[in-house]
């Protein structure tokens, strides 16, 4: 295990904005390195802070896994990085959501790929969360995903534009996790969800400024009455990203630094 977190920082020294960016599941703060070299961010004065979510690229994993502790770490340290933004990606995204509604987090949060429902989660993470539960079979299936999901990964990178030897950065990047760590942190975020059916009017009700931002081939599903409850919210930005799937920080990292920079332009608004 990794003793200290696995935290990256790029930008200006004394920036406008400083945004915590929250990487997704079995992933690092080396998925959000292409989103933090982009140009934009430094121009705009936009420092950024990436944080591997702990637990996740053999960091050491908090004693409690549940989403909303996950919130509260992270909301503590967007305070002492003092960053007035959020960005996650996947499950960061649904750390980002809590963070805002449990009041972890004041400030503009952008949700890259969040999941609103169980429903809308990847039907292949909800077999793992069930072979998670049985005794023996579910160390087994999680050491089988370890083994050929970033495999997997990289060439739907690929397909998406990514560069053969980046792809395979990032494909062993997640590679580096403990299944042991896996399962029963699933195990929790399957029970945040049952707790929260539907997550759109946590994120309406947090009151915060939010852009829920997908790939226009995006893998993770949004219901309709979801799409009609985001777009009927006031303070909720919906984009569509153009050739992008569920990676899209690093199938589209100039489009989304864009959208990080108009985030971090309605701080204070």
């Amino acid at each position: 295990m990794k003793e200290s977190p696995d935290v990256r920082r790029a930008g200006p020294e004394h920036p406008r904005h400083r945004a915590l960016m929250l990487p997704g599941g079995m992933c690092s703060a080396e998925f959000y390195a292409d989103v933090m070299a982009e140009p934009v961010l430094a121009e705009a004065g936009l420092a950024a802070v990436a944080v591997t979510l702990p637990g996740f690229g053999r960091t050491v994993p908090p004693d409690d896994l549940a989403m909303e502790n996950y919130a509260r770490l992270m909301g503590e340290c967007a305070a002492d990085e003092a960053c007035d933004v959020v960005v996650g990606h996947s499950m960061g995204a649904n750390v980002a959501i809590e963070m805002a509604a449990a009041g972890d987090f004041a400030g503009p949060v952008v949700l890259l790929s969040p999941t609103f429902s169980k429903k809308d989660e990847a039907a292949f993470l909800g077999v793992l969360d069930h072979l998670g539960r049985v005794p023996g079979l579910g160390p087994l299936s999680w050491t089988a995903v370890i083994r050929t999901l970033p495999p997997m990964m990289k060439k739907e990178m690929i397909k998406g534009g990514v560069t053969e030897d980046r792809a395979r950065t990032l494909a062993a990047d997640m590679s580096d996790n403990d299944p042991g760590f896996c399962r029963p942190l699933v195990r929790c975020y399957y029970e945040y969800l049952d707790r929260h059916p539907s997550l759109v009017a946590r994120l309406r009700d947090s009151g915060q400024p939010a852009w829920v931002v997908r790939g226009d081939r995006d893998e993770i599903g949004l219901t309709d009455e979801e799409r009609r409850g985001l777009e009927a919210s006031p303070g909720i930005t919906m984009v569509t990203v153009p050739d992008a799937g569920h990676l899209l920080l690093v199938e589209q990292p100039a489009r989304v630094a864009e959208i990080i920079v108009e985030a971090a332009e309605a701080v204070g608004v």
